[in-house]
């Protein structure tokens, strides 16, 4: 029996674009990201770089002379808008108090910052969860183990119990292989709002 709902934040609720960053960073004088800039992104992804140092990285690196408000312009490109029906829905999920809700995000402090600013509505959607976790906070990313030890530790869980909403294969296959329910929402073709219709065999 599914008791909580576990989902994800980008292309969950908030529109991506995953590839518009890497055209925007060409526009400011990068080719491919290297092995050391992807990984300067996962450190900053798990709170192991101050927003400063990040863009200082890339202002660093960048074959062209470039500002803080362009990197920062460049990172956040990635997100898009956020459909209040969607709010609306988590809304809704909240009031009936019939699951446990909580959401596990690999969120940076530069994209979050953003969301605060161009969200109306951020605070009231993170009140809807019982539990808001994202990585630069807690200084883990998914799809590591360890943040699903984590989270079920954290809020004394069974991962049978749980139900985790991702777009990221990798994500909730490696949650899958610890005993969770997962689905794993294609953007393209499906709407978190049709959690239980998708899922009805589980509910």
């Amino acid at each position: 029996m599914i008791k909580t709902l576990l989902f994800d934040f980008g292309d969950i609720f908030i529109n991506l674009d995953k590839l518009k960053p890497y055209e925007e960073f060409k526009k400011i004088g990068f080719r491919e990201p290297t092995t050391q800039m992807l990984q300067r992104n996962e450190d900053f992804e798990i709170g192991g770089l101050s927003s400063e140092a990040f863009c200082e990285y890339y202002i660093k690196h960048s074959v062209e002379k470039i500002n803080v408000s362009q990197v920062k312009h460049a990172w956040n490109s990635i997100l898009l808008d956020f459909p209040e029906h969607r709010l609306k829905f988590i809304e809704d999920l909240a009031s009936v108090k019939n699951f446990n809700l909580i959401l596990l995000s690999n969120t940076n402090e530069l994209h979050i910052d953003w969301i605060k600013e161009h969200v109306p509505f951020y605070y009231e959607f993170k009140a809807c969860f019982n539990k808001f976790y994202l990585s630069h906070e807690i200084h883990l990313r998914k799809p590591n183990q360890d943040i699903y030890e984590f989270v079920l530790t954290e809020n004394n869980l069974l991962p049978q119990e749980i139900l985790f909403i991702d777009d990221t294969k990798e994500n909730t296959q490696a949650a899958k292989t610890m005993g969770f329910h997962v689905w794993n929402l294609d953007p393209k073709t499906e709407d978190v709002v049709d959690l239980f219709a998708t899922n009805r065999h589980l509910f």
